[in-house]
């Protein structure tokens, strides 16, 4: 999908933007991305095209700058945020045998997003029980899948430590911004226990890096302690998320082996 400068109007305009880069659309939501200046300032301007990323829109400007991009100017579908320009990336990190390192910053990153505001949050925030629907259909195909439900009902059904959440935070969504730090974009929008956000790392940045030989269990050990989780607890959210997205890859006709080891080495030690 070829993009111009008319795909983002009226806020080209309206927020004086100036276009500094190649637009794109992103892969799974199909949203509106233009690198722009304000002011002279590099910024990256969005237009939501889901209602996910609505919600993110509303949460990042929520967050004003604590843990996430600092937003510029929002508005409708729209969204200016700072863009990121520091040369340090937590995927490549990760993939240079430093991922001890990058599973450090992404828990300072989370627990600056899981902090207390004075202001009340976002009413568009959505309950992570329902994000859970693909995994709870897929559950009845048993096996793995209706071990990972069973497992995310029952710490759905008993949440500890509610916080807003990311809902999708790994490597690639907390980026380097310089001297204000490593920030995260892209969230969900939920609402739900804070142990879910730390899910998903544990399948990220790429099999090579998630599935290494003592990998997990390394970085079950550093977050745990950094986020102050309890490590079984932690263990049943990488089962349920893992199941989660095995049913989100499926309803795409897609299948996703890695998640299913990821379950089996949780399970494993669980069960140990």
């Amino acid at each position: 999908m070829e993009l111009s400068s008319t795909d983002f109007e009226p806020w080209l305009s309206r927020w004086n933007l100036k276009p500094d880069g190649a637009p794109m659309v992103t892969e799974v939501s199909r949203s509106r991305l233009a690198p722009v200046r304000k002011d002279g300032a590099p910024a990256m301007l969005k237009i939501a095209t889901e209602p996910e990323e609505r919600r993110g829109a509303d949460l990042m400007t929520w967050w004003a700058g604590e843990g996430a991009a600092p937003v510029l100017a929002h508005e409708g579908p729209a969204i200016l945020m700072l863009r990121a320009e520091g040369d340090d990336s937590l995927v490549r990190m990760a993939q240079g045998g430093e991922d001890d390192r990058a599973c450090g910053i992404i828990c300072a990153a989370a627990l600056a997003l899981h902090r207390p505001r004075s202001a009340p949050p976002p009413a568009s925030l959505r309950p992570l029980a329902p994000w859970f629907a693909a995994l709870e259909a897929a559950a009845s195909q048993g096996g793995r899948l209706e071990t990972a439900w069973r497992t995310a009902a029952g710490l759905l059904a008993q949440p500890q430590e509610v916080a807003v959440l990311h809902g999708d935070i790994h490597h690639g969504n907390i980026l380097d911004f310089g001297p204000l730090g490593y920030l995260a974009i892209d969230p969900k929008g939920l609402v739900g226990e804070r142990g879910y956000d730390y899910a998903n790392l544990f399948r990220n940045p790429d099999e090579a890096v998630a599935l290494g030989p003592g990998r997990l269990a390394r970085r079950l050990e550093i977050v745990a302690g950094l986020a102050r989780l309890d490590r079984r607890r932690l263990l049943r959210w990488i089962i349920a998320h893992a199941g989660l997205s095995t049913a989100w890859f499926a309803e795409d006709g897609i299948a996703c082996p890695m998640n299913l080891t990821v379950i089996d080495i949780a399970l494993a030690m669980l069960e140990g």
